[in-house]
């Protein structure tokens, strides 16, 4: 006999709830990650890499880290990846040989433009419906959540 496992009679906890969407959020970006690497030629996390040199030609690794709360060397391997790909160039700097800047090539301003079906797509259809308090208070408990995380809490 089959279990009913979604919960009914309230048997999982407040933060077991909302790990289980968290959960299923994940699994969701991750689907869609790999249709848009199928797709696209690239993965979520590329396409956001991309999107955001886009917006900061002459982008750092380093800065590109910090905007996106992620490792300096998870960077390196995925521009790597991206610069393979045609979609992204390297220019050392004239004046500080160990810095250097990104830029997209043509290839990878061909690829930041919208376009349905990725995870940025779907988070803009979300974010349309959705009230300026109601965004607010998501980003809010997400904040949150990552310091406490983060402290170990």
């Amino acid at each position: 006999m089959k279990r009913d496992v979604s919960d009914p009679a309230g048997t999982l906890t407040p933060a077991l709830l909302f790990l289980r969407e968290i959960w299923a959020l994940n699994h969701a970006i991750e689907q869609t990650s790999m249709r848009m690497e199928s797709a696209l030629g690239v993965t979520a996390q590329q396409r956001m890499m991309v999107r955001v040199i886009g917006r900061f030609p002459g982008i750092t690794g380093g800065e590109i880290a910090k905007l996106l709360h992620v490792d300096a060397g998870t960077i390196s391997a995925a521009v790597r990846r991206l610069e393979a790909r045609g979609l992204v160039k390297r220019k050392q700097d004239l004046e500080d040989r160990r810095r250097v800047s990104l830029a997209l090539t043509a290839q990878g301003r061909r690829l930041d433009v919208a376009t349905e079906g990725t995870v940025e797509s779907a988070v803009e259809a979300v974010l349309a419906v959705t009230t300026e308090p109601e965004r607010e208070g998501v980003r809010r408990v997400l904040v949150q959540l990552v310091e406490a995380l983060q402290r170990g809490a």
